[in-house]
């Protein structure tokens, strides 16, 4: 149930926005802009966090629900909530300990943790917490250059790949002064599992003609599942899923690519009926403005199987890994209390909670 501090429950999504503020305090300007900037005029980020708020649930009673059990399938496995936390880079620009500190957090939550490819820290290292971690990654134009990246992830355990497929170039974003974030941060802090070398290396850029033969080739290269992930359209959920991904992933990147791309969570309701009907058992994760347990169990209500949090952890990161670990105790905490009274036993009966129809937002 939520956590108590000084006689008032502790809110997720209020301290969020207290760490937000620190942030401005604690960090260079250049990051902080980085860390909560979206694309072009910021549209699309600036309504995430807000989109959630209108969605409305039914609550459900008369149903001898007594306890809540936050443990739910994935992959073959079982993890402590429905709950994840998604890539982002310049962990370390928030912290020293940076992605070794959240994966220790995942590890403590019982979560899993999607490690970027722009990381700067070892897979080794993160594989060391003994977090269950996902490896994410940008297919360059010669796929030949992310072999030794994709080999370091696995030898060091990650157990699934995700491939993010709506960055063919990055977005534009504005920067308030004369500097940016790149001209200050130390280049140890990223993209150390790359080889030597490999940035500016012919065919290094971007794949701007990914397609479904990425998707096979990936599950082909390292044998993980792929997850595709910048998933808003049902139609692209059924190509990804036909071309053998395990799952899809409902996501905006953040806001941080096409501004005015639709919010997450109206996306989600379409793209999860797809994905399900496809293929039946298709994971679905969704992230974009969660703040706290009640973000998650609308997600969950709209069709997601796991929830990640992207912006929200990296912020908690100011306190390093038990930063980390106390946002998502808190989330998974609220979650709990929120399905215990909407009359759900698990994550999977929060589909009974939009009887007013499915896909509601209103």
């Amino acid at each position: 149930m939520p956590h108590e501090g000084a006689g008032q429950p502790l809110d997720a999504a209020r301290w969020v926005d207290e760490l937000a503020r620190r942030a401005r305090t604690a960090l260079p300007p250049e990051v902080v802009e980085y860390v909560l900037q979206g694309a072009r005029d910021g549209v699309t980020a600036a309504e995430a966090v807000d989109s959630w708020r209108r969605v409305r649930l039914v609550p459900r009673v008369l149903r001898g629900v007594d306890r809540v059990d936050l443990t739910t399938p994935l992959l073959g496995a079982r993890v402590r909530a429905p709950l994840g936390v998604a890539p982002t880079t310049l962990q370390r620009a928030v912290h020293p300990e940076g992605e070794a500190a959240v994966a220790q957090a995942a590890a403590a939550a019982g979560v899993p943790v999607v490690v970027s490819s722009n990381a700067g820290t070892p897979f080794a290292d993160v594989g060391a917490t003994g977090a269950r971690w996902w490896v994410q990654v940008y297919v360059p134009q010669d796929r030949a250059l992310a072999e030794p990246l994709l080999d370091r992830a696995v030898a060091a355990g990650a157990e699934a790949v995700v491939l993010t497929v709506d960055t063919p170039v990055v977005g534009t974003k504005y920067a308030a002064g004369e500097r940016r974030v790149w001209d200050v941060v130390d280049p140890a802090w990223l993209r150390v599992n790359l080889d030597p070398g490999q940035e500016g290396a012919p065919g290094s850029e971007k794949a701007r003609d990914l397609g479904p033969a990425d998707v096979a080739w990936l599950g082909e290269r390292t044998g993980l599942p792929v997850v595709v992930k910048g998933v808003l359209h049902p139609d692209d959920a059924r190509v990804a899923l036909a071309a053998g991904a395990a799952g899809v992933w409902v996501s905006n990147h953040g806001g941080r690519q096409l501004d005015r791309a639709v919010a997450t969570v109206d996306a989600l309701p379409t793209v999860a009926a797809a994905a399900r009907a496809a293929a039946p058992g298709a994971l679905v994760l969704v992230d974009g403005g969660v703040r706290g347990g009640l973000d998650a169990l609308a997600a969950l209500a709209l069709g997601a199987d796991l929830v990640m949090l992207g912006r929200a952890p990296l912020l908690a990161l100011l306190d390093g890994a038990d930063g980390v670990a106390r946002l998502l105790s808190l989330v998974a905490d609220e979650l709990a209390d929120a399905l215990l009274l909407a009359g759900c036993a698990t994550p999977a009966e929060a589909a009974a909670l939009l009887a007013a129809g499915p896909g509601s937002t209103s």
